[in-house]
């Protein structure tokens, strides 16, 4: 048994965790309010590793899929996203909280599965065109290692039919079960994305998502809220800006 003293005294220690453990996550963030997402270069192409505390993933600082279409917090699914850049590839690594999974049935992950987004999946939409953002791609994969990548035009009356474009994007995931987490990382060649020769300072049009459960009541989960009911609202993205060193 305890009074109210110890009471008010072991609530006051639980606060005071709270927000160090807060403030600790805080400290290996990028800025949660930034439009920018800082993509650290790395001088060697690695595998695909699906380890958060790999030396590759340290070196860079995540942003968050943090809040729904209309912007309110989900805290719930608040996903890392991480990403290093080498002269060739665009690496992204998503750490994706989850309560329970929607998988697609016999995953297929030699073939590209087409409407894949019906089911869980961590996404990044790019845009090298800043004359015409409604020109951008759009990558997705699994927690089961099934992957699509789409050239989007937003012009078409059926966008969606960019699935038959392929980038040669590689993808890898696992699912830790027991934390109730599912990682998964991309490699991306620049030539898919941008003429430009990959360099320090080059942005990028970007947003990240995630789509988690069924479509019942699948909630969608984003880095830039696009404040309407699809992730394709490119004059919400934020931008991803290649750096030397985090």
């Amino acid at each position: 048994m305890f009074g109210v003293d110890d009471w008010g005294g072991k609530l006051v220690i639980r606060f005071a965790t709270a927000c160090l453990l807060f403030a600790a996550g805080a400290a290996h963030a990028q800025n949660a309010g930034s439009e920018t997402f800082k993509s650290v270069y790395a001088a060697h192409d690695a595998s695909l590793d699906t380890n958060p505390r790999s030396e590759f993933w340290r070196e860079a600082k995540p942003v968050y899929i943090g809040v729904d279409v209309r912007g309110q917090p989900q805290p719930r699914y608040r996903t890392a996203v991480r990403s290093r850049w080498t002269n060739e590839n665009l690496y992204l690594f998503f750490e994706c909280p989850y309560e329970e999974l929607y998988l697609k049935p016999a995953p297929d992950t030699v073939a590209e599965t087409n409407q894949l987004w019906k089911w869980d999946v961590a996404e990044v939409f790019l845009g090298s065109d800043f004359q015409n953002i409604r020109r951008y791609k759009e990558f997705e994969l699994s927690p089961q290692g099934e992957w699509i990548d789409l050239d989007i035009d937003l012009a078409l009356p059926h966008h969606e039919v960019g699935w038959t474009w392929n980038s040669g994007f590689k993808v890898a995931a696992r699912i830790d079960r027991k934390a109730k987490i599912w990682y998964g990382t991309m490699r991306i060649p620049f030539a898919a994305l941008d003429q430009r020769t990959p360099a320090a300072g080059n942005i990028f049009r970007a947003n990240l998502f995630r789509g988690q459960g069924p479509s019942e009541r699948q909630h969608q989960i984003a880095w830039k809220a696009p404040m309407t009911e699809t992730f394709h609202t490119p004059e919400r993205f934020g931008e991803l800006v290649l750096v030397k060193a985090r």
